[in-house]
């Protein structure tokens, strides 16, 4: 079986759960023979060797297991992560959260930030080598996603200027915060997940029964440290429920941003 017709195989089987089957094909193959995707191109009409084992990491993506689990890797900006089961993957609608982030860190003239649930650092990291000197504190009850964060930090450079702690929202920093950022579990537990989704951690993805629980959780946090600023991530029907949420706690209006699909899908609120 050459090359070419190892990657249509793969396509074929793949084509059940990836948008993208022809892609996902080049994407494990080039991991499994640790090249570049372009150079399949180059190598089409080679005998693919221990073919056998390409086709157990595509059976694994047949089983609707994430390709960025099978692989350990996902990109995020111009950045290259580990990840791996127990952590929760990074999205690209996440970006847009760092974003906002970075407005309020520009325009305020932010130094001390923190992350409420690190995952696999990175937002963090993304603040951290946009602005050098941000000191961040970022933390999260997982050890697996604690692991991945610190081996993603220390592969960029920025461990010195992210903290990591191991507790639940800040309950375990001591020092001031100027500005909030989260990518909470805000997924109501009733939602029936996509068969992909089921194989992240569910803490970093259920926020309650309702969903927006640990959101309220954050907002309040925020309220009672006098936190003047936070950029979260939130689902797209909880606008309503944050709107409430802020106006009991006293909090600013909240800020609504859409993702590329036009959905509401995060909020920042100046305090």
């Amino acid at each position: 079986m050459t090359i070419e017709e190892a990657l249509r195989e793969a396509s074929k089987r793949v084509k059940k759960v990836a948008t993208r089957p022809r892609l996902e094909a080049e994407i494990l193959l080039s991991y499994f023979l640790d090249c570049q995707r372009t150079t399949l191109h180059l190598l089409a009409d080679r005998e693919l060797e221990n073919a056998k084992e390409y086709f157990k990491l595509v059976k694994r993506r047949e089983e609707a297991e994430p390709i960025e689990y099978i692989t350990g890797r996902v990109s995020f900006y111009d950045l290259e992560l580990e990840v791996g089961p127990g952590v929760l993957i990074a999205r690209p609608e996440t970006e847009l959260l760092v974003e906002k982030a970075a407005e309020i860190v520009g325009e305020k003239k932010i130094e001390r930030v923190a992350e409420i649930g690190v995952g696999s650092g990175a937002v963090s990291l993304v603040l951290a080598r946009r602005f050098p000197h941000l000191h961040i504190t970022a933390t999260d009850i997982s050890d697996k996603a604690l692991e991945y964060a610190k081996k993603n930090l220390l592969r960029y450079g920025v461990e010195d200027r992210v903290k990591l702690i191991k507790c639940d929202l800040l309950s375990g920093v001591d020092e001031d915060i100027e500005l909030v950022v989260s990518n909470p579990p805000y997924i109501s537990e009733e939602f029936n997940l996509p068969d992909p989704v089921k194989y992240e951690p569910k803490e970093a993805l259920f926020g309650g029964k309702r969903g927006d629980e640990l959101l309220e959780k954050i907002l309040e946090c925020v309220k009672r440290r006098e936190i003047p600023y936070i950029a979260c991530e939130m689902g797209y029907d909880q606008r309503k429920s944050i709107e409430e949420i802020s106006l009991k706690l006293g909090l600013g209006k909240p800020i609504f941003y859409k993702d590329l699909a036009g959905l509401d899908r995060g909020f920042i609120i100046k305090s």
